[in-house]
């Protein structure tokens, strides 16, 4: 594990006990109702179709609760993530709903180690997980490995074009690199994405980017076929504080002229057969 690794999973073992005790991850909900989705999942339901009887794997699962939406649509979930707090409360969430999901410990690039090839059927990635991942070429090999032949990936992400900008600048620019970078952009923050008076005390955070054209050819280049790729001028967190407004869903976009701004993504893709 590199130190960018080590200083990324302080920083979200930091973060998961915040997370579960916020209404945005709805612990609550999802123990008083069986039927209840996390709003990233219920987003794409038109997208993603049946995937009862599929055997998935949620990478960067966090705290499970995307994980357990899908297992609630029917798949049989697994899910992996770095972070050892992230995984005892999605496992505690899995426990007290009844859902049975195993979920495992790993840095992403190590899940063809864990699981083995050509398991599954799906292979899950929700929004926010691509920026912790230095090389997204050997992010698309893990995947491809990971899927049998006709299995498929379904991501849905916060978009390259969003995550050059300055968020703290009023109008927001670009700032960041858009293309694939050696070096990590470093951040120091004591805050996270949900609402909390909790300061965070693993403040420090390795972060890369990549063009929307880089992720497409990394996935090409293993023999993946692309299926599916809408662009949507929203995204489920308030990623630019001074000009984003909530909207239904959990999602937020722009107050003025939304549509110049392409805020996430969804994207799928097949695996040769």
């Amino acid at each position: 594990m590199t130190d960018s690794f080590t200083v990324n999973r302080a920083n979200w073992d930091d973060r998961a006990p915040v997370h579960a005790r916020s209404e945005y991850y709805a612990f609550d909900r999802f123990r008083a109702d069986p039927q209840y989705l996390s709003d990233v999942v219920r987003f794409d339901l038109p997208r993603l179709g049946s995937v009862a009887g599929l055997r998935g794997v949620h990478l960067q699962c966090h705290i499970g609760t995307d994980t357990l939406s899908l297992s609630r649509l029917g798949a049989r979930m697994s899910g992996l993530d770095l972070s050892p707090v992230s995984l005892d409360l999605a496992r505690t969430l899995a426990d007290r709903t009844g859902a049975e999901i195993d979920y495992h410990e790993a840095n992403v690039y190590d899940a063809v180690e864990v699981f083995g090839e050509g398991g599954f059927d799906l292979v899950y990635t929700g929004v926010g997980a691509l920026c912790w991942l230095p090389r997204i070429g050997e992010w698309a090999s893990v995947v491809a490995r990971l899927l049998r032949p006709g299995g498929r990936l379904f991501l849905r992400e916060d978009h390259p074009m969003l995550s050059s900008l300055d968020d703290e600048s009023t109008p927001a620019w670009p700032k960041y690199d858009y293309f694939e970078h050696t070096e990590p952009l470093v951040f120091s923050d004591d805050t996270t994405y949900v609402a909390t008076d909790e300061p965070l005390h693993s403040t420090t955070t390795h972060n890369w980017n990549r063009g929307l054209g880089e992720i497409v050819t990394a996935l090409l280049e293993q023999g993946m076929t692309l299926t599916g790729l809408t662009e949507h001028d929203t995204v489920p967190w308030n990623a630019l504080p001074h000009e984003m407004e909530p909207v239904e869903g959990g999602e937020w976009r722009l107050r003025d002229n939304p549509r110049r701004l392409a805020a996430s993504y969804t994207l799928q893709a097949v695996r040769a057969s």
